[in-house]
C-alpha cells in the first residue's frame, strides 16, 4: 500500500516536470527597438494596421496583452500618404469643444494641408486599447513631416511594409 502510494505521488511529480508553461513578461524584460517605416504612396489604413500592430508588439513572439512590449516607431514623409476614392473631401474628422452647438469637423483634406501627421496619428490611436496601457502604447509612435527627422541619433532600423 505505502509503496503504491509513493508511486502515485512520483509519477504525478514527474508529469509536472514535463509541462510546458506559458511565459509572460514583464517591462522589465522587453527588448524594444527603434524601427523607420515610409509613409510614401501607402493607403492609410493598411500604414495604420502594420504600425499599430508593430507599437503594440503583436509581431513579437512573447507579446503579453496587458504590457507594452511594442517597439518605438518613426513614420517618415506623412504628407505623402494615399487616400483612395473620394475620402480626402468627404471623410469628416468630428470633435466637439464641450459647449452647446460646439461640434467642429473638419475633412481629411483640411486636415492633411494643415498638418498631416494628425492623420496618421488618429487613425493608428483608434485601433490601440481605450485605456491606460492605449496611452503609453501611442507614445512609443512618432509621426514626422517629410524626410528629415531628429531620431538619426537612434539608429532607427527600416521597416518595409509588405502591402
Amino acid at each position: 500500500m505505502y509503496y503504491i502510494c509513493t508511486h502515485l505521488i512520483n509519477k504525478i511529480f514527474s508529469l509536472k516536470k514535463n509541462i510546458l508553461y506559458t511565459k509572460s513578461v514583464n517591462s522589465s524584460n522587453i527588448e524594444k527597438k527603434w524601427l523607420l517605416v515610409d509613409a510614401t504612396d501607402i493607403s492609410l489604413g493598411r500604414l495604420a494596421t502594420s504600425v499599430a500592430s508593430l507599437i503594440r508588439g503583436k509581431n513579437k513572439p512573447y507579446f503579453t496583452p496587458h504590457v507594452d512590449c511594442g517597439d518605438n516607431v518613426i513614420v517618415k514623409n506623412a504628407e505623402k500618404i494615399k487616400l483612395t476614392g473620394n475620402k480626402l473631401k468627404q471623410k469628416l474628422y468630428i470633435r466637439h469643444t464641450g459647449y452647446p452647438g460646439g461640434q467642429k469637423s473638419l475633412t481629411a483634406e483640411q486636415i492633411l494641408s494643415k498638418n498631416p501627421s494628425i492623420l496618421i496619428e488618429k487613425a493608428v490611436r483608434g485601433m490601440l486599447p481605450k485605456n491606460k496601457l492605449g496611452s503609453a502604447i501611442f507614445k512609443n509612435l512618432r509621426v514626422v513631416n517629410g524626410e528629415n527627422h531628429k531620431f538619426e541619433n537612434l539608429n532607427p532600423e527600416e521597416f518595409k511594409i509588405n502591402i
